[in-house]
């Protein structure tokens, strides 16, 4: 279980050091080194795996995401392979930034949002994929013998991935007009 939630965080921390870099220098500061990178993506995976030990709250993860945020902004603008063209991003230019405050900003919400989401999403994925592969190990095992016939498939023509898709439709949401009444 914990090899998993090992996983689960190096993953999280590769993609979100990897965003919060491109929208860095997309902000206008300087790129940097791969061992930057490297020292950036370890504390943000010790964190990413301190926090799946429980399901948290948006409130908690988005504090968290701030602080990982400022942490690596503070780490590419120090560890920079050429400094800024003109001047230091964060002290002359109020707009640059504001614009710089603004991309962190917006990645570690969004940082905050996949972390929130992520698990749920990882966890249908997982139940989709297993139901799958039985789905094709029944259709793929050979019968011995059958008690009573399957009843004839209304459309012999439509494909085993559309049937198995599907299964999986939901159904949930408002009533139909005529019954909202």
């Amino acid at each position: 279980m914990h090899a998993f939630r090992f996983v689960r965080a190096a993953v999280f921390a590769v993609v979100c050091v990897t965003a919060s870099l491109a929208m860095h220098v997309l902000a206008g500061g300087s790129p940097v080194g791969p061992g930057v990178l490297v020292w950036a993506v370890l504390p943000t995976a010790a964190g990413a795996f301190a926090l799946a030990r429980r399901r948290r709250g948006f409130g908690m993860l988005l504090g968290a995401s701030f602080a990982a945020q400022y942490g690596m902004h503070l780490w590419f603008t120090s560890g920079a392979v050429q400094p800024p063209t003109g001047h230091e991003h964060g002290a002359g230019d109020l707009s640059t930034g504001l614009f710089m405050l603004l991309v962190h900003a917006v990645t570690a919400v969004l940082s905050a949002h996949w972390l929130e989401r992520g698990e749920c999403g990882l966890a249908t994925l997982l139940f989709l994929l297993f139901a799958s592969a039985l789905t094709l190990l029944r259709w793929r095992a050979p019968v011995a013998c059958r008690v009573a016939p399957l009843p004839a498939a209304p459309d012999d023509r439509v494909p085993p991935v559309t049937r198995l898709l599907a299964a999986a439709v939901s159904r949930r949401g408002p009533p139909a007009v005529p019954y909202a009444v």
